[in-house]
């Protein structure tokens, strides 16, 4: 039995059917079925009806298309929409009151204000297919339509933390085992849900109504413990925080007193700005992704198969990244020992999520088997896409494509992992430039979600597109990014590591950088992960482009002095800071700090104190000068791209949005005066972007 068609619409987006006594009540809002406004009405006028119908006698809540119920449509937060009568928890307070059963049918999801939604009915059932969760923690929030108070009445206040605070889905299985469904059905869920309602109109026993039950006070967790065991650089700490004291109310207070603080709570967060940044970076994970190619006929080429050009760190891990996802891998090295070692290092990754619990021994094995190995570049003959991750140097990189050209078959494609060299000089040296893109993964490969899709002048749609897609299918976020020294993501750590540089020689120590962009946000300081990142990668780069560097811009020695003293960061137990071996903790360096004051004595710098403040400043509104800098350029498409790379890849805090959106909170007016003030002090530098003086222009008094 299918969701009838000869129903009535109570809305615009809700619509409702009576079969054999039960009340359908279907909502058809496209694509996720969201709790917008005329959603909320059509269910609450729908139960109005149904309860007033002699005919019914049960009522059941169900999703047209794919979903039950998604949650909130959160294109209304902040919106009038968002208030309007009926709220949610008008729409769940009528659906307890109910003196017929009302029954919620998931099928999909059941996400957010949808849970809740289905937590007010007095019974649920499950496809067997079917996720269940309250993820609000993920955009900087707590649920607000009664989640943390309906869910600690049914499953407990243990198990409703947990749900609450990590914000994951459960399948239908384990939210029968939690009490969280009261069946799971299998086939056509309109037959399942008239089924089970006629028998719980039959049966004769009170409704449960979790707004009646009482939280049993012996299974309370410490709730101060609780607190304490929230990661403080957590993207979405303060929400986690927030969703442990509601589930304290739920225990201490009577329930619509509970549902008050709930709501206060929830309208506090919606108003405040990490909640804003982190459903700013929702929305601009999911724009970055969209490629529309120029004519819509194209039609993207399919990766069945892949081809990686060298074993080592970057390399392996990209083969885990497609080997995670079910497609299988051609890894290619020069030497039998090289290979070994990329070999053992995928396998002791792969135990290590073996020893955590993230993975069985047996799907380990199964995703080993994916990847072939091979001395022998032809077995990359049959392959959809090649990605050559071999030394970073364009005469190799020329050299590779070469031979890849004359290997691959029609219609492949070829990739670089480059992380800021030239794609259309390495295009050049292929027969079929529009095959030749760039795939910058970032490390390690099989954990760091963003992926750099680098087009080439020359690149097809078909690629391009081709690319993004598989992106997307093996979990990573894709920004379709031009051409440029850098990209996007190195080109504006360049401007970050400058400023950091700069502010060292002016009396800035290394330890107090890293500290005040650490409180900032970040996940490590700048030159913490200059060290990570192995300072010789970089003194490389240097060195090749300064024949390009203007002689009259001001320009730090002290990295370039580091280096010269062999001290590349982690990876020779010293750079910025030294480190003990076997251990990764940094431990300032007084030889560091001589080196610098020597670099300011002979830039003829007169050292003085920095504050703190000025470190955050100076780095931070570099990042967005640069940023700023690429999209006038059209190397981003957009800003909110430049934002999904910076706290994707580069560690820049996800509750501020990254570099633009923090900007734009701060007022596009105030920040051109701020680096108009730079300008004037610090030189060409900070010439402000032409792109910043249209945001100030268009900023409204």
């Amino acid at each position: 039995m299918k969701i009838p068609e000869a129903s009535t619409s109570i809305s615009e987006t809700v619509r409702y059917a009576v079969r054999e006594g039960v009340a359908l009540i279907v909502i058809d809002s496209a694509p996720v079925n969201g709790l917008g406004d005329t959603v909320r009405r059509g269910i609450f006028e729908a139960l109005k009806r149904a309860a007033a119908s002699a005919d019914v006698k049960a009522v059941a809540l169900l999703g047209a298309g794919k979903v039950f119920c998604g949650g909130a449509d959160i294109r209304q937060f902040n919106t009038p929409a968002a208030k309007a009568y009926p709220m949610l928890r008008d729409v769940n307070r009528a659906i307890e009151r109910c003196v017929k059963p009302v029954v919620a049918c998931i099928h999909g999801v059941a996400l957010g204000g949808g849970l809740e939604l289905a937590l007010a009915c007095h019974f649920r059932i499950a496809d067997r297919a079917a996720k269940l969760g309250l993820p609000e923690v993920n955009l900087g929030l707590v649920p607000g339509g009664g989640g943390t108070q309906r869910l600690p009445r049914l499953i407990g206040v243990t198990d409703a933390v947990l749900l609450v605070t990590s914000g994951k889905h459960v399948s239908a299985k384990e939210a029968l085992s939690l009490g969280l469904v009261d069946e799971i059905f299998e086939g056509d869920r309109v037959h399942a849900v008239i089924t089970f309602a006629l028998a719980k109109a039959s049966s004769n026993q009170p409704l449960p109504v979790l707004a009646d039950r009482h939280v049993q006070k012996g299974e309370l967790p410490d709730f101060e413990a609780l607190l304490k065991g929230v990661n403080s650089k957590s993207r979405n700490a303060i929400a986690q925080r927030t969703a442990i004291a509601c589930a304290e109310s739920a225990a201490q207070l009577p329930f619509e007193q509970g549902l008050d603080k709930e709501r206060a709570l929830f309208d506090e967060l919606v108003a405040g700005t990490p909640s804003k940044a982190l459903r700013h970076m929702f929305f601009a994970e999911r724009e970055s992704a969209k490629f529309i190619p120029a004519n819509m006929d194209v039609t993207a080429r399919t990766v069945r198969s892949v081809g990686i050009l060298g074993a080592g760190t970057m390399g392996g891990g990209i083969a885990m990244a497609f080997a995670n996802a079910g497609i299988p891998v051609v890894l290619c090295e020069r030497e039998q020992a090289a290979l070994d070692r990329g070999m053992a290092l995928i396998e002791r990754n792969y135990q290590i999520s073996v020893s955590r619990g993230g993975m069985t021994a047996d799907a380990v094995q199964t995703r080993i088997q994916r990847i072939q190995t091979t001395l022998d570049m032809s077995a990359f003959a049959d392959v959809d896409l090649v990605i050559e991750a071999v030394f970073e140097d364009m005469a190799v990189k020329r050299d590779v494509f070469a031979q890849l050209d004359r290997i691959c078959k029609q219609n492949a494609i070829l990739a670089t992992n480059t992380s800021r060299l030239n794609i259309n000089e390495i295009a050049v040296a292929t027969q079929r430039p529009e095959d030749v893109i760039g795939l910058h993964f970032f490390s390690p490969a099989n954990v760091m979600k963003l992926l750099e899709v680098v087009r080439g002048d020359k690149t097809s749609d078909a690629v391009i597109s081709a690319c993004m897609q598989m992106a997307v299918s093996i979990g990573k976020i894709p920004v379709l990014v031009g051409v440029c020294e850098g990209f996007v993501g190195n080109r504006m750590l360049t401007g970050y590591w400058r400023e950091a540089g700069f502010l060292l020689e002016e009396g800035a120590t290394v330890p107090q950088i890293d500290a005040a962009m650490q409180n900032f946000g970040f996940a490590m300081g700048p030159l913490a992960m200059a060290d990570l990142a192995g300072m010789d990668i970089n003194w490389a780069t240097r060195k090749r482009l300064a024949p390009t560097r203007p002689a009259h811009l001001r320009y730090s020695k002290v990295a370039d002095r580091i280096c010269e003293q062999g001290r590349f960061g982690q990876k020779t137990s010293a750079g910025y800071y030294r480190y003990e071996a076997g251990n990764r903790t940094p431990i300032p360096d007084p030889f560091v700090e001589e080196l610098i004051e020597q670099c300011a004595r002979e830039a003829g710098i007169e050292r003085r104190a920095i504050t703190d403040e000025e470190i955050v400043e100076r780095c931070v509104l570099a990042l967005v000068n640069e940023g700023a800098r690429i999209v006038d350029e059209g190397v981003a498409q957009r800003g909110s791209d430049v934002d999904v790379v910076y706290v994707n890849g580069y560690g820049f805090p996800a509750w501020r949005g990254g570099p633009m959106f923090y900007a734009q909170t701060l007022g596009w007016k105030q920040v051109l005066e701020k680096i108009r003030d730079l300008h004037i002090k610090h030189g060409e530098h900070w010439v402000p972007a032409p792109w910043i003086e249209k945001q100030a222009v268009a900023q409204p008094d």
